[in-house]
């Protein structure tokens, strides 16, 4: 059996019906790059990745395959002999793409694609839903014999929701509400027609009440570059923006998110079939193709013009039923690779195997955000009460302090920051160091920079010792949250924040004393103690 591949998405969406073949050794698989896509370097290294056997395309059309599968129609497909199954490599047909092919045809369904010499090359179209075989016969009459058989990447999102919590743990969400970006490619995408907008929403949402995250489309990492993404983006990665793999993470981050924004690509449907929340962020033009599953969906879903009017939004699609465009997209949900596997094998010309075939989970993200070094915070306290929201330096949000790590945040921070922080070492020391005790870093810190006024060391998840200018000492442990069975940590650089604010407000407190902090979405009592020797004397 032989893949053709032209480009990174392509390869994602055939690997996702591998599957069908599992354990048959009769079947013997082989990948060929399609050439004419700018975008192949890319499928070249992810067929690396994957540890494939290639050969090259010439060999490929001079050698008869008993199956030909393949996701994308562009290309001399019909150069290679052997019968031939075409999948989409996406969901709903929803995009008209201009210079390529037939003005207005849905991507996919075109003519100018599916038929060689005014034949049709593929034998099999393997079609997500009843829809798309009509609409299919109403752009190219001449095309192959269609089935419907659902969409195996949309089962296996449904077989991974069982592993969300797993997922948002790798990503260090926590209690926090995950939005997750998504933007497809080209002219009319979120990420060029709003370049700044990830910024402008990591700028703007709390970073300890939100995550946030972008998926774009594999064919901009593969036109852009993991270096200049990293490079552009920089900013908001350090501000903790998870920009999310080319491959399997888009599929991790949808099941763990709390809601999505999205432009008119189709990875939208797939979060809508997950029963996510969606926001839509299109700004209009010429790709998105009228009464297709995503118009729909983008016609139902509240419309996002600005990032400031995001909560707003997020409490509208919370409300919004998308299940019409959604069943219009997808149907047979959880048996596309059962049904697949006859059709498949029977081009094949063999017995299919009598054992279940099952989509499998994808595997958690491997993506760690940045750990941001600088805060700028806004503190509110009313009486015993401290609300903490914190943002990038770069925020335009009212703030109260600046707040940074020592020593990773650098220089300038440092001597602005009226908080300094620092985490105590938690790999082993080397077998000759010399190490600061908590309370001399804190003393020393206050020496060194004037305009500290508080100086703490984060000994573990709910310990930490301060040392503020005039109240002095103070050893402040912070509890989780415990409600419906769960446990919820907050983050103790932004308990510090709460308690530098509470000695703002008056004179040394009288200790011990107990504190409710606001730092995202839930609060937690946070107690203030006169120090103790075993916390003054804790190695750093």
């Amino acid at each position: 059996m032989l893949l053709a591949v032209r480009s990174a998405v392509t390869l994602h969406r055939l690997l996702d019906v591998l599957p069908v073949f599992d354990g048959d050794d009769r079947v013997r698989v082989r990948f060929t790059l399609v050439p004419g896509s700018r975008f192949d370097v890319d499928a070249l290294t992810a067929l690396d990745r994957t540890g494939a056997r290639t050969i090259p395309w010439r060999d490929a059309c001079h050698t008869r395959h008993d199956l030909v599968l393949t996701a994308s129609p562009k290309g001399d497909l019909h150069l290679l002999p052997g019968p031939r199954a075409l999948l989409p490599h996406g969901a709903g047909f929803g995009k008209a793409l201009s210079g390529e092919g037939s003005a207005d045809v849905p991507s996919g369904l075109d003519p100018a694609h599916l038929l060689a010499d005014g034949e049709p090359w593929a034998d099999l179209h393997a079609l997500a839903h009843e829809e798309q075989a009509l609409r299919l016969a109403r752009h190219c009459p001449e095309a192959g014999p269609a089935v419907v058989v659902g969409d195996p990447t949309a089962d296996r999102l449904l077989r991974s929701l069982p592993h969300r919590e797993e997922y948002r743990t790798a990503l260090g969400t926590g209690p926090r509400q995950l939005v997750v970006l998504t933007s497809t490619w080209g002219p009319e995408s979120l990420i060029a027609r709003r370049p700044r907008f990830p910024a402008e929403l990591v700028a703007l949402l709390p970073h300890d009440a939100f995550q946030v995250a972008l998926v774009l489309h594999p064919n901009d990492h593969s036109r852009t570059g993991g270096f200049d993404l990293a490079r552009w983006m920089g900013p908001a990665l350090r501000a903790g923006l998870v920009l999310a793999r080319p491959h399997e993470e888009w599929a991790a981050l949808l099941v763990a998110a709390d809601a999505v924004v999205t432009d008119h690509g189709s990875t939208g449907l797939y979060a809508a079939a997950l029963g996510r929340p969606v926001v839509g962020a299109h700004d209009g033009g010429r790709e998105l193709v009228p009464d297709s599953p995503m118009a729909r969906l983008l016609a139902r879903a509240p419309h996002l013009a600005a990032a400031h009017d995001l909560p707003t939004a997020l409490d509208a699609a919370r409300r919004t039923d998308l299940r019409e465009p959604v069943a219009h997209a997808f149907a047979h949900q959880g048996r596309a690779l059962t049904l697949l596997r006859g059709h498949l094998y029977r081009l094949l010309g063999l017995g299919r195997p009598s054992g279940p075939v099952a989509a499998p989970a994808f595997p958690a993200p491997t993506t760690t955000p940045e750990r941001p070094t600088v805060f700028a915070v806004r503190a509110t306290v009313s009486g015993d009460r401290v609300t903490v929201h914190r943002f990038p330096p770069d925020t335009r949000e009212p703030v109260h302090h600046l707040a940074a790590e020592h020593p990773a945040a650098g220089p300038g921070p440092l001597q602005s920051a009226a908080v300094l922080w620092q985490h105590a070492r938690t790999r082993p020391a080397p077998a000759h160091h010399t190490a600061w005790t908590a309370s001399g870093w804190t003393a020393s810190v206050l020496e060194e920079m004037p305009g500290c006024r508080t100086a703490a060391a984060v000994l573990s998840r709910g310990q930490v010792l301060l040392r503020h200018r005039d109240a002095g000492l103070l050893s402040v442990t912070t509890e989780p949250h415990r409600g419906q069975g769960r446990v919820h940590h907050v983050d103790p650089t932004a308990v510090i924040s709460a308690v530098h604010a509470w000695l703002a407000g008056g004179p040394p407190p009288r200790s011990p004393r107990t504190l409710l902090c606001d730092t995202g979405p839930v609060p937690v009592p946070v107690h203030l103690a006169p120090a103790g020797e075993k916390e003054l004397d804790y190695e750093l």
